[in-house]
């Protein structure tokens, strides 16, 4: 079984670009705030979808659940113009090669349906470019990406379900 729950791209960047002038980082929830001394270097909306798989429980014998396997998305600017990608890791690869990753700090609700906002402390760079210096990246504003409610079993397991989701990534940077 192999599910595919899409987004309508164009329309939700749309929206999505609209909530950049809108949303600040002191109107996020505590958990996803960069501290204080960062500047917003990059703002993108990502666009994509996450892989689930339908998996036994490794502290649940027998038991099985859609569990997360891998993201990938588009990055696009206010212009709508692809300017990098967003993948598994988490790695954040800019058009110019550059690239981030890093460990995830904290977590708030994203809302009925849609994944959880983030916080995720970069690792330095890899290359020079758009990606160098960033310190954080937040996932905010985010639309779908959590995994159908359909059956997983041992009868389907290894099954897949890509699941269709939006955020925008805001990129930090030391001032």
């Amino acid at each position: 079984m192999n599910t595919l729950i899409k987004l309508i791209p164009a329309a939700l960047l749309c929206a999505s670009s609209a909530a950049m002038a809108m949303t600040e980082n002191t109107s996020a929830p505590e958990q996803v705030r960069v501290p204080a001394g960062h500047a917003v270097k990059l703002w993108t909306v990502g666009i994509g979808e996450i892989t689930y798989a339908c998996r036994e429980k490794a502290d649940q014998p027998g038991t099985h659940a859609w569990t997360f396997v891998a993201p990938v998305a588009a990055l696009y600017d206010k212009n709508k113009a692809v300017v990098g990608k967003y993948y598994g890791g988490p790695t954040w690869e800019a058009a110019d090669g550059s690239k981030v990753s890093g460990k995830q700090l904290g977590v708030a609700p994203g809302g009925i349906g849609n994944i959880a906002l983030q916080l995720v402390q970069a690792a330095p760079a890899t290359g020079m470019g758009a990606m160098s210096g960033v310190s954080y990246i937040q996932r905010l504003n985010t639309r779908g990406g959590v995994p159908a409610d359909l059956p997983c079993s041992m009868a389907n397991a290894g099954a897949e379900q890509k699941v269709g989701y939006q955020a925008d990534y805001i990129f930090y940077a030391m001032q």
